[in-house]
């Protein structure tokens, strides 16, 4: 299969790596200085080139932000049977867009990034694939990820997004609350070092993206459960009521299981 990869960052260049072994790949990114680090690919940073490759999938890895921006800009240049695909963590307004476009799609979540992730072993590591995608879009990638190892979900849009949610939301605000009160500590503990170091690689994605993830709809339900569970913990706390702390404490072990 012919297929163009929009973006050359981290997430472009890895499946540019996984894709090239077994398709004719070509990426394409605004910067050429970009393009230096990727192989095994043909180079593109016009829209003719996009044109007479003619691919017949184009997997948009673009930043969040710029998604539907970097389709509308090469959508004149595609045949009209090529499938659009993205691999967005936020698919705010997306399904409009495939809506609209006339073309076949599919829509999938890779639930892992460079910054956490181990892209060299993913076994432990999650992909959504969106249910109203086309067949053959979402068997193509449904092989992919099985390569990969990936556990693999069929969500629809809105099944997408309140995953997303929970999953990411939740950890995001937690992270962010616990980054608003730090301090410099002189000899941190263990999981003190820990959180800080989810906290560092959280600030270190782009701020649309987690702007983005907690603007879903869905967060805000979420963010008051924190409250409640927080409000709760503290009100044990000040009444130092140690028959409430074990409860509370066995229902976080329970939760974990």
């Amino acid at each position: 299969m012919k297929i163009l990869i929009l973006g050359a960052g981290k997430m472009g260049s890895f499946f540019c790596d996984v894709l090239s072994t077994k398709h004719e790949v070509a990426i394409f990114d605004t910067d050429p200085r970009r393009l230096l680090f990727t192989f095994n690919c043909r180079r593109f940073s016009s829209m003719q080139e996009i044109e007479d490759f003619a691919p017949e999938m184009v997997i948009n890895a673009a930043t969040v932000k710029y998604t539907i921006q970097a389709f509308q800009k090469i959508m004149p240049y595609l045949p009209d049977k090529c499938i659009l695909s993205d691999i967005a963590s936020v698919k705010t307004h997306l399904p409009e867009f495939y809506a609209e476009s006339g073309h076949p799609f599919v829509s999938t979540h890779p639930m892992f990034g460079p910054t956490f992730a181990s892209l060299s072993n993913l076994s432990q590591e999650n992909a959504i694939i969106i249910a109203e995608g086309d067949h053959l879009g979402k068997i193509f990638f449904k092989d992919l990820y099985q390569q990969l190892n990936l556990h693999i979900e069929e969500y629809t849009f809105q099944q997408h997004d309140e995953t997303i949610a929970y999953s990411l939301s939740i950890p995001f605000a937690s992270t962010l609350v616990f980054a608003s009160c730090m301090k410099h500590q002189d000899a941190p503990g263990t999981t003190f070092k820990r959180h800080k170091a989810i906290a560092d690689g959280l600030m270190s994605e782009d701020d649309y993206l987690l702007s983005e993830i907690l603007f879903n709809p869905n967060t805000s339900g979420q963010l008051k459960k924190i409250q409640q569970k927080l409000s709760e913990l503290q009100q044990i706390v000040e009444s130092h009521d140690s028959e409430a702390m074990q409860i509370y404490l066995d229902r976080v072990r329970g939760n974990l299981r």
